[in-house]
Parts: C-alpha cells; structure tokens; sequence
C-alpha cells in the first residue's frame, strides 16, 4: 500500500472535560507503512472544517491579522502560491498538523499579538511540503512577528516523518518565541495531551533535534534557569 499521513479528528463539546490530545504513529510503527495522528479538540469552539484551493497570488498581496483591542492588523506578505488545505489540519502534500495547550509560565502570554496558535497552523499547511518546512515557517514567523498565544505542544507529520514543536511567548511583545522541536524516531509511537511533553534534548543534532537559539540565554536572564547549579536544560520544567 502507498505509504500515506492521515489525521482522525475528534471535535467535540463537555461540560466536565476539557483536554485536548494527539496521538502520534509514525510509518515504522504501522502495519501499512503509513503515518497517523488523532487530533481532539476540547470544544473552545465548534470548528467548521472546509476547504481552502491552491492558490496563486500576486506580489505585493498581504494577508491579513486583526491587532487585539485595535482597528489595526498585522501584515504578512503571501507567497508566490498556498496549497490547498483541509481547514487548519492537513494540506495537499499530507503534511498535518494537531495541537494540545499547555499554557505554561502565564507571564510569557502577549494576548496583545496577534499571531495566535491556530494562525500559525494554517500558514504552516499554506506553505509547507514537509513537517521540516512547517516547523521553519511557524518558526520563522513568529521570529518576525511574535507570539499571541500561551504555551503550545503542536503535533506535525508528513508521510515520512513525525514531530513534537513546542512554544511559549517571551511575554514582553517583542519578535520572538521560546521552542523546541523533537523527531519523534520512525517505529515509535508518542502522545500529549495539555503537558509540555519534551524534556532534555539534544543540542547539537539537528536532524532530530531543532530549537530556538535565545531560549537558553532567555531563561537564565529571566532566572528560570541556572546552568551552574540546575544541571541540563528540561525544556518542561523551565516553562511548564
């Protein structure tokens, strides 16, 4: 069988339970060779899903974010083409994405940004032909633009490859973010459901290993984190 990504979605409303979870196979681990996420989403909202075409766009065309508690938005240009896309969650290539909220260190939360988790996850499947790439776009925007939301474990998967990205703000509205993103290794399977869920991790592996360059000097400044006396640095201690 043709080796394939595919998503199971779970959206649904409880009065008692709110959690979100995913729940990540990668081709290794699956009888046909294919790699699988189930995404449930805790009913903050009814989600819709539809589909968004290929799109071609013209230079100079913006997209556009409203600014919270303004009339402004935020600019972001488009690209030369966006691919088509199943609401946030999967697009064209099979690249898909989930996410669980952790909310973290509430300090670190700007809610005056306007970038927020889902944004994100849609300009990551208009971009992306891999989870690589969706890591580096999400990534690389909210280097640009900041980050609007609180502490967030994404799951990101392609055909061939499975990830955990996980975010937090620096809380002062400035470009930038706190992240870490794990390959999760083919033959494994991994989960997470509202926890930071990456611990230690590799600092010289980019193959599996991918991380934000500021992060460690962010939380010695900020005091969470004392290499001296505090050992390796546990990316869900310092900030969940």
């Amino acid at each position: 069988m043709k080796k394939q990504t595919l998503i199971i979605f779970a959206l649904f409303i409880s009065s008692y339970i709110f959690s979100c979870t995913n729940f990540i196979v990668t081709k290794g681990a699956s009888a046909d060779g294919s790699t699988m996420m189930v995404y449930t989403n805790d009913g903050e909202w009814l989600y819709h899903l539809k589909i968004n075409p290929y799109q071609k766009h013209d230079k100079g065309e913006m997209i556009k974010f409203p600014i919270p508690g303004t009339k402004e938005f935020l600019e972001i240009p488009q690209p030369s083409e966006t691919y088509k896309k199943l609401g946030f969650q999967m697009n064209e290539y099979q690249v898909a994405v989930g996410e669980t909220t952790f909310t973290g260190r509430e300090e670190l939360w700007n809610k005056n940004l306007p970038l927020k988790y889902w944004h994100l996850m849609g300009l990551a499947l208009d971009r992306a032909k891999t989870a690589r790439e969706a890591i580096q776009v999400i990534t690389s925007l909210v280097e640009k633009y900041g980050y609007g939301s609180e502490g967030e474990s994404f799951s990101i998967i392609d055909p061939n490859e499975a990830w955990i990205l996980e975010m937090i703000g620096t809380g002062d509205g400035k470009p930038g973010a706190n992240w870490v993103a794990i390959r999760i290794p083919d033959g494994a399977i991994a989960a997470h459901a509202n926890k930071a869920r990456i611990g230690s991790f590799p600092l010289n592996d980019p193959e599996n290993c991918l991380y934000s360059k500021t992060m460690i000097p962010f939380a010695i400044d900020k005091g969470y984190y004392n290499p001296k006396t505090d050992g390796e640095f546990v990316f869900n201690q310092i900030f969940n």
